[in-house]
C-alpha cells in the first residue's frame, strides 16, 4: 500500500482485533490515526503498542461508545473542533451474538451498535469527508460487514427486533443493514459528484473476541477450530486495508462489496433500491435526522 502521509483516518474498535491491525498498519504508512472505542484502557494500550513499534506513528485514542448516540455526537463534535481533514473512515467496531439487551437509546444491541451507531457517525462526518476528498484522492468510507448478511432479513416495521429475539438473526440483520447503507451511500455520493466512495468488506472468519458470547461448549470448540482454520486479525485486516488504501479503488473504481481481496456479488436484497431507500429513510427517522 502507498504512503498515507498527511491523511487522517478514524478506525472504530481499533483497540483490538481487526481494527487494531488496521490502525497499526495505517500508522506505519504515515497516516494520523484516531482510534474510536468504548474501552479507554484497551484503546490507550493499543496506542502504546503502535508507538513502541513505530516511533514516528501519529496515533491517538478517543472515547466512542456506539451504543450511545450522545457519545457518537460528542466524538464527532470533538473531532470537528480540531478542524482536521478526514480521508478514511473505517466502521469496524461491532458486537455479535450478545444476549438480548438494549442500547442507551433503547435500540436492540446488534442493530444499535453495528448499524445505527455507525450510520450516525458517518452521517455527521460526511461533510468533512466530502471537503477532504479531491480528484485522484477520494475520501473513503469502509464498513466491515460479514458473510452473515446473506441470511439476514430486514423487516421495516420491526427494525428493532421487538416481536421476538434471536441473537443470530439480530446479528445477521444488522450486517445486512450495514451493507444496504454502504451501497446506498455510495450511490448518493456518486450522483452528487462528491469525491467520496463507500464500500463494505467481509474480512472472513477471523479469530477475534467477537465469539466470546457463544454458549460455553461451543466457545471451547470454536477456540480449537479457530486456531486451526480461522484467519488471524492481521490476515482479516488485509481486505479492509485494501479497500481503504489501494489506488486500484480510486474514484469510479470504488464502492461495492469486497471479500478475500476481490469484489464479490452478494444477495439480491443488497441491491434492492427500494429496500435501500426505505431503510435509509426509516433510519433517519429513528435517529431524528429528518
Amino acid at each position: 500500500m502507498p504512503r498515507q502521509d498527511g491523511k487522517v483516518a478514524i478506525v472504530t474498535g481499533g483497540g483490538r482485533g481487526i481494527g487494531f491491525e488496521v490502525a497499526r498498519h495505517m500508522a506505519r504508512l504515515g497516516a494520523h490515526v484516531i482510534i474510536g472505542g468504548r474501552d479507554e484502557q484497551e484503546g490507550l494500550a493499543a496506542v502504546t503498542r503502535i508507538c513502541e513499534e513505530s516511533k514516528e506513528a501519529k496515533v491517538e485514542f478517543k472515547k466512542l461508545d456506539l451504543a450511545s448516540l450522545q457519545s457518537v455526537r460528542q466524538f464527532v463534535q470533538s473531532f470537528k473542533e480540531r478542524d482536521l481533514p478526514l480521508n478514511i473512515l473505517v466502521n469496524n467496531a461491532g458486537v455479535m451474538l450478545v444476549p438480548e439487551s438494549r442500547t442507551e437509546d433503547g435500540f436492540e444491541q446488534h442493530f444499535g451498535v453495528n448499524y445505527l451507531g455507525h450510520f450516525l457517525l458517518t452521517w455527521l462526518l460526511l461533510d468533512t469527508l466530502k471537503h477532504s476528498g479531491k480528484c485522484g484522492y477520494f475520501s473513503r468510507v469502509v464498513s466491515v460487514s460479514s458473510s452473515a448478511h446473506r441470511v439476514g432479513e430486514i423487516t421495516l416495521n420491526d427494525l428493532n427486533g421487538c416481536q421476538y429475539y434471536s441473537a443470530h438473526a439480530a446479528y445477521c440483520r444488522s450486517k445486512l443493514a450495514q451493507l444496504l447503507f454502504s451501497s446506498h451511500l455510495h450511490q448518493l455520493l456518486q450522483r452528487g459528484g462528491f469525491p467520496v466512495t463507500s464500500c463494505a468488506v467481509d474480512p472472513g472468519m477471523v479469530d477475534t473476541g467477537l465469539y466470546r458470547h457463544l454458549w460455553t461448549p461451543l466457545r471451547l470448540a470454536q477456540s480449537i477450530i479457530a486456531h486451526l482454520l480461522f484467519w488471524t486479525p492481521a490476515e482479516g485486516a488485509a481486505t479492509v486495508l485494501y479497500a481503504a488504501l489501494s489506488p486500484d479503488l480510486e474514484g469510479d473504481c470504488g464502492g461495492g462489496y469486497w471479500a478475500t481481496g476481490r469484489r464479490e456479488m452478494t444477495t439480491p436484497a443488497t441491491f434492492d433500491p427500494q429496500l435501500q431507500l426505505s431503510l435509509w429513510d426509516a433510519t433517519q427517522r429513528l435517529l431524528g435526522l429528518q
